[in-house]
């Protein structure tokens, strides 16, 4: 799998990464298996997040909620497993809490830090984000916070997820380190990133951008609109796709792929399929190189109109 640069870092990466929000009911064990088959096809970027596990069962944790559950999982697995920690660039995220629902308060990211680093069983990881924006807390100090955990060395890059552009500006503006990564969906599905300003700053700033739901949560994978997009559009984008999965002879799962990857804006998708089978098989749309033409055929059919 070919690499890139996660945003202005020291840190290579391969073009597709591995998520972790489904790992919450595995074994160690299973765990184990995914993260070695991901890392076997290049995928080093490993994407958690406290959250991930909330409201289901918990086994690894004290929490009755499944909050933490996931990094719990892959806690355990490194402990049975720690020559896998160096092996991925480690990426998690903080700041989601039902049902304030968010807090991006100093004193609660630095705990929810150090909470992290606890289930993971790890003293640091690669990258971390503030999950989503907290409105109720003031960017100066988020961004504050987010230096101390360079500072500390409890991470070694920080970025944003589900910020908009000018929420990601701002609180850059009160940060002497850069945010190198903004996290938000992007799909066939999902195209909001291409007009909102997300890939326009990540261009203009060197940021790599990671796209959750690259499938639209396999919708576009399994060809049923079980995420109940509009009817018409979800119609359009699959037969766009379904044409493109033809004259490149592989399946619509690895055409959407390779559109997310065909944008310029340093675009990272991350997949979450518990399948090892489907791990696999995602690496190929890493060498899957869509024509301009083809690239804005999906776009067209999303819009259902051709561009102005």
């Amino acid at each position: 799998m070919k690499t890139l640069k996660l945003g202005t870092s020291d840190l290579s990466v391969g073009r597709i990464g591995y998520g972790c929000w489904r790992l919450s009911q595995s074994t160690p064990k299973q765990a184990q298996e995914k993260i070695e088959t991901a890392l076997s096809v290049g995928m080093n970027l490993i994407d958690t997040a406290d959250i991930y596990g909330f409201s289901e069962p918990s086994k690894y944790t004290d929490q009755d909620n499944g909050f933490g559950e996931a990094e719990a999982v892959m806690g355990e697995m490194l402990k049975a497993a720690p020559a896998l920690r160096d092996q991925m660039v480690l990426v998690t995220k903080g700041g989601i809490i039902p049902p304030r629902p968010y807090d991006s308060t100093y004193d609660y990211l630095t705990g929810a830090l150090e909470r992290s680093l606890t289930r993971l069983n790890t003293d640091h990881v690669d990258l971390f984000l503030i999950h989503r924006p907290d409105i109720s807390t003031s960017f100066e100090e988020a961004g504050r916070a987010l230096d101390s955990f360079i500072e500390s060395g409890k991470t070694r890059y920080v970025g944003v997820s589900n910020f908009t552009d000018a929420q990601g500006r701002a609180l850059q503006s009160s940060m002497k380190n850069d945010l190198i990564v903004h996290q938000n969906e992007f799909s066939a599905l999902c195209q909001d990133p291409i007009t909102d300003g997300i890939f326009d700053q990540c261009q203009e700033r060197g940021m790599t951008m990671m796209a959750w739901s690259p499938l639209a949560r396999g919708d576009l994978a399994t060809g049923q609109n079980n995420e109940k997009f509009d009817k018409d559009k979800f119609a359009r984008v699959k037969a766009a796709v379904d044409d493109l999965a033809k004259i490149y002879n592989t399946t619509p799962a690895n055409i959407a792929l390779a559109f997310t990857l065909r944008h310029p804006a340093s675009v990272l998708p991350i997949i979450g399929t518990q399948t090892l089978s489907r791990i696999k098989d995602s690496a190929k749309a890493d060498s899957i190189d869509l024509t301009a033409r083809e690239f804005y055929d999906v776009i067209e059919a999303y819009r259902g109109e051709g561009m102005p």
